[in-house]
């Protein structure tokens, strides 16, 4: 007994010396380690996940242990410099989620000069917990301070035995980074090496390797494009040579039924589904939405598949039936002169059609004015083109540039001299008015107040619970976008153009409601203050599933022409994804092209999978999420077994593969050399 007491004695001794001679570099290190469990809790949600803690304190450990290489009196800085780095990976990474659903990397941020305005809309959504991260140098700036003013560096410099303390830390970092990586499976390692995946990376090795990792991959892209390059190939080639592709691209009753007629795809910014079964005191929120839908073909289960590009992603997807890049956005510097196969630049170079596209904003957002002539686009119509009072807050003036009313009304001419000019076209129209934050604006006139009889005093009272939420006033504004695309579609019908024309409406992309919002708007009782308990029975079911799949956006065929309007008709439920409209489009106007993820949604029906660019997939019967590797069925008495959905991650990895690959090698380019 006295000998391990004599033994706890000296361990106890030891770890009181080792506290007080070490105290800069703990306090380096816990102000490291909790920087990154908060990260991973403001963020993905799993701050104590062991294997990410494993990654980062070995790390942590190890970029830790060269300070015992520095003077003591001058290893402040060093650590103080770790921390700063830290501090911005963390805060950066905590912003970028809140918007964009994943982790920044350095190419993104680089390209994000390209997004323009949109930034504002990031800033409105900052939290306080964004900025907590501040902390650990402000922290650590007392400590030193503190320690400065007592004895210890003079303390350090004369008892402190550098190489002994650098080993042993390193090799105690060391045992943490060995049992990550030998407890990492093949796929992790690919996922790593990839990047495409940047929420399953950080889950798996910790935001500060995933940052490592990522600058890494930032400094030798061309190293990366050397090597690389040649199994994207063979991978690119055996996916489209494949026969069996051939049994999605028959004939149908659709053939060619558009061929010779105009297109003109109209780009709603940030309109879901989920609106057109809204209504507040009696008024629905999107009225004219829902007639659009009940006067044209409209596909009720259409997914978006965007990544960091967002609106510019949902361009790009629709139309070439290709996935976008899960890295750098396509629409940046970087791919500027890539070789794009799209519909308009078959139909402008193959049918002799004039091409064009119209925006509110400035021609440089998301460096449009670039890329869009790489789409096949020839006419280009931007900010310049129209006029309006370019003051925010004027009455012409809403969200990020010219009201969407006063947008269409002077594209209508626009579009008719086309008309009048060219035998046939096709066009892009991009709203605008209900971009993120959704800022109130006079013209907003939508009442989402809730009204009820006080039962004290018998009156009529109100309230608005939703006013001061983002899905209040996303609410609000889709309204108002509604009403400008009322009467667009009412200009539309009274013009006498426009009789050979076919509309494409479709949503861009979610509006990035909250779990927490959305789960508000179907279940805060205004009456008690309180979202309702799941034993309520007015209760709406509304899990993590049900939030990805709320995500769907319309996508609506719609025509005057009276012989067309009699088979562009009625609902498509069938699952489909944004990367499905260009493979059906160019069915219907009988064009060939093989390069395409999608498929025409009239042949391959329920036997559809929507691959998202983070790796989840969707179809009939499940949605799986690859970060949790869990899925929700979605037919009930249908068995899921594993061998279905292994099949089907590995079809969905190998199209974000091969859609990352497109963009990041050009492997469009030069096509007739290479099938020679």
């Amino acid at each position: 007994m006295k000998l391990i007491n004599k033994y706890l004695k000296k361990i106890h001794q030891f770890i009181i010396k080792y506290i007080y001679t070490n105290r800069l570099f703990i306090s380096y290190f816990i102000l490291a380690f909790c920087g990154t469990v908060i990260s991973r809790g403001t963020t993905i949600g799993s701050p104590f996940a062991l294997k990410p803690i494993l990654c980062d304190v070995g790390l942590i450990l190890f970029i830790g242990s060269f300070a015992y290489l520095i003077k003591p009196k001058n290893q402040f800085k060093y650590f103080f410099s770790w921390l700063i780095f830290f501090t911005i990976v963390e805060t950066v990474n905590s912003i970028f989620f809140l918007f964009y659903e994943d982790f920044a990397s350095i190419i993104q941020i680089t390209t994000l000069n390209q997004v323009g305005t949109v930034a504002d809309s990031i800033f409105v959504k900052l939290r306080l917990i964004d900025f907590v991260y501040l902390l650990q140098p402000i922290l650590f700036y007392y400590i030193h301070s503190h320690l400065k003013k007592s004895s210890y560096y003079n303390l350090m410099g004369k008892v402190e035995n550098k190489k002994r303390m650098m080993f042993t830390t390193m090799a105690v970092s060391l045992v943490f980074l060995i049992i990550t990586f030998a407890t990492a499976s093949g796929t992790d390692y690919s996922r790593l090496a990839k990047q495409w995946n940047k929420k399953l990376n950080v889950e798996r090795f910790g935001i500060v390797l995933y940052q490592f990792n990522d600058f890494v991959q930032a400094i030798i892209p061309k190293i990366n494009t050397l090597f690389g390059r040649d199994d994207a190939m063979v991978l690119f080639n055996d996916f489209f040579d494949d026969e069996e592709r051939e049994l999605y691209n028959k004939k149908n009753k659709y053939t060619g039924i558009l061929k010779d007629y105009n297109i003109i795809y109209v780009h709603m910014e940030s309109m879901q589904n989920f609106l057109m079964n809204l209504s507040f005191n009696g008024e629905e929120v999107v009225p004219n939405l829902k007639k659009l839908a009940s006067e044209g073909m409209f596909f009720s289960n259409f997914y978006p598949q965007i990544a960091l590009g967002t609106s510019a992603d949902a361009e790009y997807i629709t139309l070439t039936g290709l996935l976008p890049s899960s890295g750098t956005p396509v629409f940046s510097a970087a791919h500027a002169n890539n070789t794009f196969i799209t519909l308009p630049s078959i139909l402008k170079n193959e049918r002799g059609y004039y091409t064009f596209s119209m925006h509110g904003n400035q021609a440089t957002m998301w460096s449009r004015s670039n890329i869009h002539p790489h789409l096949g686009y020839t006419g280009m119509y931007y900010k310049e083109s129209f006029t309006f009072d370019d003051v925010k807050g004027s009455d012409d003036y809403i969200g990020l540039g010219i009201s969407d009313k006063l947008f269409f009304k002077q594209a209508i001419p626009i579009i008719e001299n086309i008309e009048s000019t060219y035998q046939n076209y096709f066009g892009t129209i991009i709203t605008l008015s209900n971009h993120s934050p959704f800022e109130h604006h006079q013209a907003f006139t939508y009442d989402i107040n809730d009204y009820y009889i006080n039962e004290n005093t018998k009156e009529l009272e109100s309230t608005c619970y939703l006013c001061n939420r983002d899905i209040g006033r996303y609410i609000v504004s889709s309204h108002y976008a509604d009403e400008a695309l009322g009467e667009f579609i009412e200009y539309i019908k009274n013009s006498e153009y426009f009789n050979n024309t076919v509309f494409v409406f479709y949503g861009d992309h979610d509006a990035k409601m909250s779990y927490k919002d959305m789960n508000y708007l179907y279940n805060y009782d205004y009456l008690t203050g309180e979202v309702k308990d799941e034993d309520d029975p007015t209760y709406v079911s509304y899990d993590s599933f049900d939030h990805y799949l709320n995500k769907k956006t319309p996508l609506i065929i719609w025509t005057k022409n009276e012989k067309l309007a009699k088979i562009f008709k009625g609902n498509v439920n069938t699952i489909m994804g944004m990367y499905d409209l260009a493979p059906t489009l160019y069915n219907m106007l009988n064009i060939s092209n093989k390069y395409v993820l999608g498929h025409d949604i009239f042949n391959i029906k329920d036997n559809n999978v929507v691959v998202f660019p983070s790796g989840n997939f969707l179809t009939d019967k499940v949605y799986y999420n690859i970060s949790t590797n869990e899925y929700k069925e979605l037919k009930n008495n249908v068995i899921i077994d594993n061998e279905y959905i292994v099949k089907n991650m590995e079809y969905a990895d190998k199209l974000v593969e091969i859609g990352n690959a497109i963009i990041d090698y050009n492997l469009l380019a030069n096509l007739d050399e290479k099938e020679e």
